[in-house]
């Protein structure tokens, strides 16, 4: 170890404490609200995700010793991904008060400012040293549900105070970079989505007076140009082959991600099940559960194979229009609302039956027009690209700067 650096435990240095569980009947629309896991997201508090509240004579009475201050360092301690944690790490400030915990939350304060600096100990809980023990004593699992009990076995690397300053110095540095990069890439969405609506204005109100068609005016000729997956038992896990035609799922239209390939089906089932072929520039859109409704352009080159019993395709005539234009009205939030409004936030949200989608109505501007949005998006998505390879590299520069800073030789 480094001279001077000591190892201690992190109640040595730190005081911390979880959040109570508070009970859904405790819940109100007004008052005080509660902090959840899903407040903490990208190292930042945001609270705008969360309704709920409890009563001010609870959290100022049976609750005040979890009201957080100015200044508290939070973490998210539930059902977090391990690889992801480092985002559900973040700083109370003024203006999110008053605020109380709830359950899966942790606060620290730092119990001596002239031993540790609450940024230095920020910074370690994003270090593979910490993550490493934190994965040891929560075995079995890919997400992360601990508590005080296992913050308490965790060896903490603590330096000198001016080493502290030194470490949060660079990594400040380091990380602002990386924060203006994800910032510009962030912008380069929001151009996009101002250069549609300037170009088209409200795909739903149609303040332009664009010709508006239904969807099965708009897919091409085939005769299963919009087709449900199959149900019933045609996919039975015992169909399943090595390799063959592949079986397209959920995961694919959600991640717009068209690598992986898990099930496949033989040449025979393929032709049994041939109405539900996927061709390269067919939309495939999520039909159930939370992900209602996210699409993704199978593209050029993909498998050979058949959408499954989750999602719908859809084949356009792109003379009518593009593939591009659609998936923008499609996830437009006042076109998601209209069309799918009854179907979300019912327990597990359904697509609408088939006859209903089918009469939903699109605007249609001249395809030049169209097209031209298109040659506009494709250059913002190549610099967006860019960007991110860039954010890429910062990202393991930044790793390469935590691993050198907090060695322990």
């Amino acid at each position: 170890m480094k001279k001077d650096w000591k190892m201690v435990k992190i109640p040595e240095a730190l005081f911390y404490q979880e959040g109570p569980g508070v009970r859904k009947h405790q819940f109100t629309t007004e008052g005080v609200k509660l902090l959840n896991v899903g407040n903490i997201n990208n190292g930042q508090i945001n609270l705008s995700k969360t309704k709920i509240f409890i009563s001010e004579k609870e959290a100022f009475g049976k609750y005040k010793h979890f009201l957080v201050d100015d200044g508290d360092l939070v973490i998210a301690s539930s059902g977090i991904v391990v690889d992801n944690f480092y985002n559900k790490i973040a700083f109370i400030k003024k203006e999110h008060l008053p605020l109380c915990m709830n359950t899966s939350t942790i606060r620290f304060k730092v119990l001596n400012i002239n031993i540790i600096d609450i940024n230095y100990f920020k910074y370690f809980l994003k270090t593979k040293f910490f993550s490493d023990q934190l994965k040891k004593l929560i075995t079995g699992s890919a997400q992360l549900n601990f508590g005080p009990s296992h913050l308490k076995k965790i060896d903490l690397l603590l330096p000198p105070l001016t080493d502290q300053k030194r470490i949060i110095k660079i990594l400040d540095k380091a990380d602002a970079l990386r924060q203006k990069r994800k910032q510009a890439i962030g912008l380069l969405d929001e151009y996009s989505k101002s250069v549609f609506f300037e170009m088209f204005g409200d795909p739903v109100k149609n303040e332009r007076g664009w010709e508006i068609k239904t969807i099965e005016q708009l897919v091409n000729k085939d005769r299963y140009a919009i087709k449900r997956g199959p149900f019933g038992g045609s996919l039975k896990k015992e169909v399943f082959v090595k390799s063959g035609y592949l079986v397209y799922e959920q995961y694919h239209a959600l991640n717009n991600d068209f690598t992986m390939a898990r099930y496949f089906i033989d040449e025979k089932k393929f032709n049994e099940l041939k109405a539900f072929e996927v061709k390269p520039g067919d939309i495939i859109v999520s039909c159930s559960g939370v992900y209602l409704g996210k699409l993704a352009i199978v593209p050029k080159g993909s498998k050979k194979g058949i959408i499954n019993q989750a999602l719908l395709k859809i084949s356009l005539d792109n003379t009518k229009i593009n593939n591009l234009l659609f998936i923008h009205i499609f996830t437009n939030p006042n076109f998601k609302n209209k069309f799918f409004g009854n179907n979300i936030g019912s327990g597990i949200p359904n697509f609408p039956a088939m006859t209903e989608f089918k009469k939903f109505k699109f605007i249609c501007p001249p395809i030049e027009l169209q097209n031209k949005f298109e040659s506009i998006y494709i250059k913002t998505e190549l610099l967006k690209q860019k960007m991110f390879d860039q954010a890429e590299e910062m990202e393991k520069q930044f790793q390469a700067l935590m691993q050198m800073n907090f060695s322990q030789s």
